[in-house]
Parts: C-alpha cells; structure tokens; sequence
C-alpha cells in the first residue's frame, strides 16, 4: 500500500477543520455553556476566511530560564494574571516572526495561550484579538495553525471578560485565517476603545431633576390639618 500523498494529507487535513467549525457552530447555537444560550444572543453562524495552508506553519518555543508572570489588560478595564512561558518562533511568507505563550493557571493542565492581533484586526477580524491554544509538548515544536485562530467570548457578548494580547504580540501581517469578526457593530478597533465603549455604557444614567416645589401652600382642610399619608 502505498504512503498518503501530501494532497491526501491536505484534503484530511482541510475536513478536520471544517468538521471542527461545524460542531462548533453547533455548541454555539445550542448548549447552555454557549456564550449566545446563556446570554440570550440571537446566534448566527460564525464566520472564517477560507482554509489557507500557507497560515499552518512549523513553530519552536523559546523558554526563558524561568517563566515569569504576566499580567493581561482585559475588556473589564482589569488585569489576568498569567504564566509567560516564552516565545513562538516562526515564519509567514519568509517574514520572521514570533509570538509570546501564556499560562492561565491551574485547571488548564499543558494548554497554553497564544493571543494575538494582525494586520486584519479591527477591519476583517476582531479588533482586540484572537486566540490559539496549543498543547504543551516535550520537544517544543509545533503546529501553528491559524486557520484554527477564534475569537473570545468578548467578542459575542460582554457578560464575559477575556484578556488583550500584548504589544508584542502584533503581528506585522495580515493573517487572513481562522475566525472572522462576528457582527461589524461589535468589532472596536482596537482594545482601548473596546474598554471606552464599555465604560461607556456601563456609566450610570443620572437621576432626572427633580421639579421645583411651588412656594405656595394650600390650607389645611377644615377641621384640623392633613395627615402625611404612610409610605
């Protein structure tokens, strides 16, 4: 039997993706956990560029000798503590580049974090960034596919808080893979003015004035004076 050509290897590849979107779209629309379900957020389905093999690409992590904390700016103006545990080297189009790996903390066992932004943020993607996970490995080298990029649950609704890539984590390219922006009136350009625009309608309404008294008073009604009516 003869080895997978690399078009087989790329036509699987292409249906796993797919089937992943589809089941996601079905989580989405349906489970309680959803951020649409549980926020009562008419659901529609997400939206991708197209499959782009040239935006999988080859990565190895690069370990500082300690891993240090770090600390997410947020959507609620607010900071998530994270683990920085080094650097994804890689390359898009023969551009060097590289992107910072978080940490989240107990619960996520060897899942790592990889937000980013990109050349496409805040116009065809979401403006505050999107994410990728990946799987701790001894080797440290890695699949880096961005066709499997997503956007946090920020980005449907703001019942939830999601951390903001860092400055170091802007790419310099336009990286036209994985999730598209959801709704054109939720996508801020950037992450500061998604935190102004929440601020902003979480700014408490100010009581309406109250109308003057009239300095004129009635008389009493005959008989005695009035009696204050029991609240």
């Amino acid at each position: 039997m003869s080895s997978p050509s690399r078009a087989d290897d790329l036509a699987a590849w292409r249906k796993e993706i797919e089937t992943e979107r589809a089941m996601k779209d079905e989580f989405m629309g349906r489970h309680p956990e959803s951020p649409f379900v549980s926020g009562r957020v008419p659901f529609h389905s997400l939206v991708y560029f197209p499959i782009e093999p040239k935006f999988r690409v080859r990565a190895t992590l690069e370990r500082p000798a300690v891993p240090e904390e770090a600390y997410l700016r947020t959507n609620r103006d607010n900071q998530a503590v994270m683990r920085y545990l080094g650097d994804l080297l890689f390359s898009i189009g023969g551009r060097s580049l590289r992107l910072r790996v978080y940490h989240a903390g107990e619960g996520v066992g060897t899942s790592v974090f990889v937000p980013f932004r990109d050349a496409t943020s805040g116009r065809e993607s979401y403006g505050p960034g999107r994410y990728l996970t990946l799987e701790l490995n001894e080797a440290d080298v890695y699949d880096l596919d961005f066709n499997r990029a997503f956007n946090p649950y920020c980005a449907y609704t703001d019942e939830y808080e999601c951390g903001f890539p860092p400055a170091e984590n802007d790419l310099p390219v336009a990286v036209r893979a994985g999730e598209k922006v959801w709704a054109a009136e939720r996508n801020p350009r950037t992450p500061s003015s998604l935190v102004l625009a929440r601020q902003g309608r979480l700014r408490p309404t100010p009581a309406p004035a109250r109308p003057a008294r009239s300095r004129t008073r009635r008389a009493p009604p005959k008989g005695g004076a009035r009696r204050r009516a029991r609240r």
